[in-house]
């Protein structure tokens, strides 16, 4: 175990599956965590087949018991976390007065609240430790909401500033924070090659000058 440990939870067959393979070629081992083990072992059979140590662990982001479980299960099997991607997020459309407040909540806590949880649940070790880090999944809706994606627009405009909060309260604690804030639709082959933008997050979380990387 003393290769460095990174959790990628919300891990999909996207950005999850590049995020893994990107930090896999630079020596981590992988731990994705979602929901459904089904994605999971196909993801984990992907980034295996290309070369890099993955193990899987199942949580709902919007279940914080599941995630309490989640992260002590991953401290117990496989050690201390150097390297948190928090990825989840709820993707619907809805207007301002078509939302419910239990269905606002409800995306509040997957998009918004649980990033913060997970990041509470690693960061005792890494203060501990001095070192560390955070890595949060943005959106262009944070800078150009609409209206017809309103609760993913409000709670990517929350998650940035959580970031940039979490950086500032951090980044004299040897704890980096930053985010990828994403401005267009994630599809393999295109600008917006998954592949790439975990490229970012590398170059984000190595080179530390920079709360966050707009990838537009």
């Amino acid at each position: 175990m003393d290769r460095k440990l990174a959790v990628i939870v919300g891990a999909g067959p996207g950005m999850g599956e590049s995020l893994a393979k990107e930090f896999g070629s630079h020596g981590y081992r992988i731990v994705l965590v979602s929901r459904n083990q089904d994605r999971l072992d196909t993801l984990k059979a992907a980034v295996e087949k290309a070369g890099f140590e993955c193990h899987t662990q199942v949580a709902d982001a919007a279940d914080v018991s599941s995630l309490d479980r989640a992260f002590t299960q991953i401290k117990e099997k496989y050690g201390v976390v150097e390297l948190l991607v928090y990825n989840a997020f709820i993707l619907s459309q809805d207007t301002p007065t078509s939302l419910g407040n239990e269905d606002l909540m409800h995306h509040f806590q997957v998009d918004v609240a649980s990033a913060l949880y997970c990041a509470k649940k690693v960061l005792p070790d890494m203060l501990a430790a001095k070192t560390g880090g955070i890595l949060i999944s943005g959106g262009g809706f944070a800078l150009y909401p609409n209206a017809k994606y309103t609760c993913i627009s409000v709670n990517k405009a929350a998650l940035r500033t959580l970031a940039m909060v979490l950086h500032d309260e951090l980044k004299e604690k040897g704890i980096y924070v930053g985010t990828v804030t994403i401005m267009g639709e994630i599809k393999p082959g295109t600008h917006f090659d998954p592949a790439d933008i975990a490229a970012k997050y590398w170059e984000l979380y190595t080179k530390k000058d920079a709360v966050e990387y707009l990838f537009q």
